[in-house]
């Protein structure tokens, strides 16, 4: 009696197999065909990154390195940046993660100062 048993369940899991390899590119097809319509581009949304972004927000970034947007100066960075890093130096028990944000941070603050100064009137 196993052996009919077994033919049956058998082919229960073949059916299932086929209708998952089916079902699967379709439904992959359709979200890409969704994104497509919402604007988005599948293959930049694909090299994003489960978080979705790849490099730290400027609000983020004025906040690691407790800095005001309208008082952002390189030497001002560069000053907090030395001080935030050197005090979470792993050497002195800080954390290499918090010294990689205070690092992300200058390097976005670096890039604001730098569109800053290309805009030919910013207001000052």
């Amino acid at each position: 009696m196993a052996g009919p048993l077994a033919k049956v369940i058998a082919q229960a899991v073949v059916m299932g197999i086929s209708i998952l390899a089916r079902a699967i590119p379709a439904a992959y097809g359709a979200a890409l065909q969704n994104a497509k319509k919402g604007g988005i581009d599948a293959a930049k949304a694909s090299s994003e990154g489960i978080l979705g972004r790849k490099k730290m927000r400027l609000d983020e970034a004025l906040m690691v390195l407790n800095l005001e947007k309208d008082k952002v100066t390189a030497e001002a960075v560069q000053k907090q940046y030395e001080r935030f890093f050197t005090a979470n130096s792993v050497e002195k028990g800080g954390s290499f993660y918090l010294q990689s944000k205070v690092y992300r941070a200058k390097e976005q603050l670096d890039e604001f100062i730098k569109e800053q100064q290309q805009q030919p009137n910013n207001g000052k």
